[in-house]
């Protein structure tokens, strides 16, 4: 295409003619179009593409909110454990099927399992790793999410319950680290996330939860520790720690107890409980290459609660 103007355009290439003594200029327009560059929307080291994770606990709560971070960030193969075995295949058949809403991917992009597993029971644990490593083959990033919290005073506390809520708690990530250590360390190294909380580090009130506090301390050590003892190995361990957050069953305890989510809100700073998907950053960073000189250390996620 070219356009005739009466004078010359500065700075436009053009060639001159003289036709009756008047100038014209001739400006050719090129009808090429060139693409806009598209500047990388996210740092590459956060993405979790190519990597196989697993999620303990992951059927509902914050465990299966760690899972959609993880799909949400790239990952395609996924092993969510959970104690009842048809909950956890529920729970993958559903969270493939929102990925797929609007997005071009489809179900068969996607290799995400459900796996029954009681984290209390290190047999249990070890047979559903041999399951996700018959599936996959590897294990990129594990994290330990499967927990329990019950309140009673200390002198009321039945013992049978104290146990159960230690083997769960302490117990269920000790074995679920070990076996994901395990099956990394021949790999060449991974990424392991223990899900602590803000109650390994100061005493909520006005709910009595001693047991639970203590078994979430014991959560911060043992990352800390076993960071140290695999660090030359490749592994890395890591504690994610979060406040109080407005999951599911959290909400339906405070839908009876206003007084008692005010008191929570009032001892924040930002005035405020969390959401589950403001943790997501954080499971992302811990369990991608974005954090991999990173190694025994806290994140915690709590709107400044630990601070006052």
């Amino acid at each position: 295409m070219f356009s005739l103007f009466a004078r010359a355009a500065p700075h436009v290439p053009r060639s001159t003619v003289l036709t009756r003594n008047v100038q014209f200029s001739v400006r050719f327009q090129s009808t090429v179009t060139t693409k806009p560059k598209r500047a990388p929307r996210v740092l590459p080291s956060f993405s979790m593409e190519g990597k196989v994770c697993l999620v303990t606990g992951a059927a509902r709560g914050l465990g299966n909110e760690f899972c959609r971070a993880f799909v949400q960030s790239g990952c395609t193969d996924l092993a969510i454990l959970d104690l009842k075995e048809d909950e956890a295949k529920d729970a993958a058949t559903e969270l493939v099927a929102s990925a797929c809403v609007n997005s071009d991917m489809t179900p068969e992009d996607f290799n995400v399992i459900g796996v029954g597993c009681d984290v209390s029971s290190e047999l249990s644990v070890q047979r559903a790793f041999e399951q996700v490593m018959d599936n996959f083959g590897r294990l990129d990033s594990v994290v330990a999410s499967a927990g329990i919290v019950e309140n009673y005073s200390a002198f009321d506390y039945p013992f049978d319950r104290i146990k159960r809520l230690y083997d769960i708690n302490v117990h269920g990530a000790f074995f679920t680290a070990r076996e994901a250590a395990r099956n990394m360390i021949p790999q060449g190294g991974g990424s392991i996330v223990l899900v602590a909380s803000i109650s390994g580090t100061i005493i909520n009130i006005p709910q009595p939860q001693t047991p639970y506090n203590a078994s979430k301390a014991a959560v911060r050590h043992m990352a800390a520790s076993l960071a140290v003892e695999w660090a030359k190995k490749g592994v890395r361990v890591n504690a994610l720690s979060p406040g109080y957050m407005l999951t599911k069953l959290t909400k339906t305890i405070l839908a009876h107890d206003q007084d008692l989510k005010k008191t929570w809100e009032s001892l924040t700073p930002v005035g405020k409980m969390g959401e589950p998907e403001d943790l997501a950053g954080a499971i992302v960073f811990l369990s991608s290459d974005a954090s991999k000189y990173m190694t025994g250390s806290e994140i915690r996620i709590d709107g400044g609660y630990c601070l006052i």
